[in-house]
């Protein structure tokens, strides 16, 4: 039996890792901390090792599946384990360069290194292949259309705090990722952004109660274009890929904005531990994620097709949205690995239509309020 090598049970990972062990899989879980796994998953399950490399690359054996949840430093280092002993891998997290340089290696031993299958990335994506396969069916669609895209996600308190935030997950992630700077495309235009902050605009969700959030774009969005089957010839008017925060979030964070841009290493652990220790959630207060994927065509200045994938999920007696939307999709990667739906070399989070219709109807039961906004019906 092959067997599910799941490494990390941080804030994030435990409803996907439950979920694998609960419908039988065999699972090996490494954590750095036994006693926080054991807490974890210690009522489900027996085999909880040491997290350790060599440990890990002795107990791989061909056909298994890694599972990366640890910081983004052993991503590369456990898929060349993976690679090494013909066995998966798996991770909720963006592909770096060096994960896409193993590619030819993973093909080469006839495996998957499967990628972004998160909330953001991940749940995202899925939304996104949804919408540009429904336009490129509907009678609306024409090459000629000028196309708007926008994908906004952000996890928020559910009740408002007067920092507009809480951590939901590694607050030294949330800290260096205010320092990436931005691609996206405006008006035309390629927007090249260096501070999030210097890019923040309103964006109006269409939820059941219409609600407005501060929104700006985050990394390089410009190769999305390209994995979201984005015709190399369409008229693409706005693409991005952003960060949803509360409203007042920007005015709540001006002195960390301030610091953050030129803070060292040690005074960004310093200042997210400092952070962390004022803005945790407390035991059982419910957290919220809030996800939109829009997709606009127009034609002479006219809207002829615009729908919208909106999410809006909050913490509940299943545990936090944040851990329910990233670990799940990934225990549903797993599972489609083992499927060998999944073909071999570096991916994202697939754009089959099967795969993706199958994902969100799952997404569905673990989110309060999921459905398609049709704007013109």
């Amino acid at each position: 039996m092959t067997t599910v090598h799941w490494c990390g049970t941080g804030l994030s990972s435990v409803p996907g890792l439950r979920r694998l062990i609960q419908d039988g899989h065999s699972v090996t879980v490494w954590n750095r901390t036994v006693e926080k796994a054991r807490k974890a998953v210690g009522d489900l399950i027996d085999d909880i090792r040491v997290f350790d490399p060599a440990a890990l690359a002795e107990a791989v054996q061909p056909g298994d599946v890694v599972v990366s949840m640890l910081p983004g430093d052993w991503h590369v280092q456990l898929a060349r384990i993976a690679i090494d002993h013909k066995a998966h891998f798996v991770s909720s997290s963006y592909i770096a360069p060096e994960m896409r340089a193993l590619d030819a290696a993973a093909k080469l031993a006839g495996v998957a290194l499967v990628n972004e299958v998160g909330l953001d990335p991940g749940i995202d994506h899925l939304m996104a292949h949804h919408l540009v396969a429904d336009y490129r069916k509907s009678a609306a669609y024409s090459a000629e259309n000028v196309i708007s895209f926008k994908s906004y996600c952000g996890g928020v308190p559910k009740v408002a705090n007067a920092f507009r935030y809480k951590f939901s997950w590694a607050p030294v992630g949330v800290l260096k990722a205010l320092r990436s700077p931005s691609k996206s495309i405006r008006h035309f235009t390629e927007l090249d952004v260096k501070r999030p902050w210097d890019a923040i605009t309103r964006y109006d969700a269409p939820l059941p109660q219409p609600e407005a959030f501060e929104v700006y774009p985050n990394r390089d969005s410009l190769p999305f274009m390209a994995d979201y089957r984005f015709e190399p010839t369409w008229k693409v008017k706005e693409f991005v890929r952003g960060t949803l925060r509360l409203n007042g979030w920007a005015d709540a964070w001006e002195d960390i904005f301030a610091e953050v841009g030129t803070a060292s290493d040690e005074r960004l652990t310093e200042m997210a531990a400092e952070l962390l220790e004022k803005n945790a959630y407390a035991p059982d207060e419910p957290d919220r994620v809030v996800l939109c994927v829009d997709l606009l065509a127009e034609k002479d200045g006219r809207a002829v097709w615009h729908k919208t994938c909106v999410m809006d999920a909050w913490g509940d007696a299943r545990g936090t949205a944040m851990a329910r939307l990233v670990s799940v999709p990934v225990s549903l990667a797993i599972e489609a690995v083992l499927n060998r739906e999944i073909p071999a070399g570096v991916s994202p989070a697939p754009h089959d239509p099967k795969l993706v219709e199958r994902w969100l109807d799952e997404v569905q039961t673990l989110a309060q309020h999921l459905m398609v906004v049709d704007h013109l019906n």
